[in-house]
């Protein structure tokens, strides 16, 4: 790849963002004791605190806009993390932003099939409009324009979304409108979806709060009509044809353990092993190829421990606390 680490051109090409995360602006809004809240109500929907960390780096987002190093900093803080360990994930997923975003996050699919039928030119077009590529946000910090590898919509191609919400089949004319309207502080309607919020407010849904007091305005939205026609055509045109799937076979349910090697349906007792050992024994015999034996080898119960996968002491280093490994003197949260 002939991107510079870090660039935009890089980011695009591999989905990771190596760029340091900007310095807070002046009036960036505070994460706030409700936010702290908020954040804990999170942390209590997971049996292990750290899997709280996505919704809560979405929930950061929601408030200032962008993965803050402040909000880096709190995340740490209520899970016990180091930051290195919470800026690891916040670097990963592009979806988490190193940069303060616009009120609203345009993002242009420019893989194959949406390129090929104007994708690559939507995005040029909008890029020159407004001024700016890749991960840029306008002057007025109304848009961020990215664009996206894949959006998962290929039989809507191309594809524009607004903050995750789908608008289909563009052309090149039809996104200048639909980016000319929000800038104008309009909410088109998307194709299919709920309705238009702007990057603030996803986040917000993202992190698991709604932004609907009312239980019906929330259903509605959820319940929001939209064209699918495209992903439903080939059924439409199986009606119209008379045409059905040929029947699945019937068959008798297998026995258990019919897919077994037939040594480890019933152990002999007579090789002096346990019956787990005598089973796996006859998984690695009856590997057909050496991935199928390497396979049958490694969950052998004889066969040697992976290096690096327990401590010393016999501990998972999964579940080991952060900063509590050897050799990590001072890196992590100070013991109570």
């Amino acid at each position: 790849m002939s991107a510079l680490p870090g660039s935009a051109e890089g980011t695009a090409v591999t989905g990771l963002d190596s760029s340091p995360v900007e310095p807070a602006p002046l009036d960036l809004p505070p994460l706030t004791e409700q936010t702290r809240l908020e954040a804990r109500e999170i942390i209590a929907r997971y049996p292990v605190a750290r899997s709280a960390l996505l919704p809560m780096l979405h929930l950061v987002q929601s408030v200032q806009g962008y993965v803050s190093p402040e909000g880096v900093a709190f995340c740490a803080e209520e899970l016990r993390l180091t930051k290195a360990e919470v800026g690891a994930v916040a670097t990963f997923y592009t979806m988490y932003k190193r940069r303060p975003t616009g009120r609203h996050l345009v993002s242009v699919c420019t893989n194959t099939l949406c390129s090929v039928l104007g994708g690559q030119r939507i995005m040029d077009a909008l890029s020159s409009d407004l001024g700016v590529h890749h991960d840029e946000t306008t002057a007025d910090g109304s848009i961020t324009l990215e664009h996206a590898e894949c959006l998962a919509a290929c039989d809507y191609a191309p594809v524009v979304t607004v903050d995750y919400e789908f608008y289909d089949q563009q052309d090149v004319e039809s996104a200048r409108e639909l980016v000319a309207a929000l800038r104008r502080g309009e909410k088109p309607a998307p194709t299919r979806g709920a309705p238009l919020t702007d990057f603030k407010g996803i986040s917000r849904q993202l992190a698991g709060f709604s932004q609907y007091e009312d239980p019906y305005e929330m259903a509605a939205a959820i319940d929001h009509p939209g064209d699918y026609s495209p992903t439903l055509i080939g059924l439409r045109l199986a009606e119209e044809r008379g045409e059905s799937a040929p029947a699945m076979p019937r068959s008798s349910a297998p026995a258990p353990d019919a897919d077994e090697p037939a040594a480890t349906v019933a152990p002999t007792g007579r090789t002096g092993e346990t019956p787990g050992r005598e089973a796996a024994d006859a998984r690695v015999a009856a590997a057909d190829n050496p991935a199928e034996r390497a396979g049958a080898a490694g969950a052998h119960p004889d066969a040697p421990e992976p290096a690096g996968r327990r401590l010393p002491d016999g501990r998972e280093g999964t579940d080991t606390p952060a900063g509590t490994e050897p050799g990590t003197s001072g890196q992590g949260p100070g013991k109570a």
